[in-house]
Formats: C-alpha cells, structure tokens, sequence
C-alpha cells in the first residue's frame, strides 16, 4: 500500500469507536466490515492527507482511490469517495470504467448515491464533445445493465 493509503486507513482506524462501528454495521448489516470512523473523521482524514501529500496527480488520486477501495471496509470505502468528490475537477471520461466497478462493488447506497451524485454528475456536467459523448454512452449501458446498483446510479448521475 501507498504511504499515503497507510496514513488514511491507520487514521481512520484511530479515529474509531466501537459504539459507532456497532451502530453502522447495524445499519450497513453483512456486507461491509466497519471500522467505526464519523464521517467527519473521514472526511477530516482525506483533507488531511491531501494536505500532507500535495501535488497528487489524476494517476495518483485514481490509484489511492483503488487502493482504499480493495478492502471491503465501509469508512475505507468512503474515504475514497470523498477523495474522488474533492478531486472531481481532475477527473476524465475514462474514469467511469473504475467508479463503474466500485458501484458493482459497493455493497451498500451510502456508497452509490455520493458516488453518482458527486462524482459521476459533476464530471459528465464539465465534458465537452467526444468525451461527453463516451460518456453518455456508458451511462446508457449502465441504465439498461441488469446490476440494479448500476441502474440506480446511471439514474443519479442523469437527474439534473
């Protein structure tokens, strides 16, 4: 793992409670492990790795997004979320492909709505031409893929 995917899953870990992690896998159910991190400890642990590591790059955001998005760890999860909403703006058309596999992935709506409404609208909002074009294209084949996730956030994503 990255140093700067060590330093958000360590903080995120240290900023749980066991309360919290018995209230959100209650709510979450099966699906996920929790660590028991607020989502303002989240999102404090993403700016504060962002501040810590500047200068990231559209392949290094992307890559840490992946990297916290392979454990299937609930406040991970979202760490990467809030990730690719702060850094929406250095986002291209061919991300899609990677959002679209953490959609299949994502285990639960608290994932997929910030995921669609966030990033996914924000980033076909600002594409212009050919791009804008591609993807359309896949929010289309998302909203007829049998993956009902898939079909809920191509609707998201699409809603004005």
């Amino acid at each position: 793992m990255s140093e700067a995917g060590e330093f958000v899953d360590y903080t995120l870990q240290m900023e749980s409670t066991w309360e919290k992690a018995a209230e959100t896998s209650e709510r979450l159910g099966q699906g996920l492990k929790v660590y028991g991190a607020s989502v303002g400890a989240i999102r404090g642990t993403v700016r504060d790795a962002l501040k810590r590591y500047k200068n990231l790059s559209h392949d290094d955001i992307t890559a840490l997004s992946s990297e916290l998005w392979e454990e299937p760890v609930f406040e991970r999860r979202l760490a990467a979320v809030v990730l690719l909403q702060t850094k929406v703006a250095l986002l291209v058309n061919t991300d899609l492909t990677r959002i679209e596999g953490f959609i299949r992935s994502a285990g639960t709506c608290e994932l997929v709505e910030p995921l669609a409404k966030d990033v996914v609208r924000p980033l076909l909002a600002r594409l212009e031409g050919l791009a804008r074009e591609r993807a359309e294209r896949v929010l289309e084949r998302w909203a007829n893929d049998p993956d009902s996730e898939l079909q809920y956030a191509a609707s998201l994503a699409a809603a004005p």
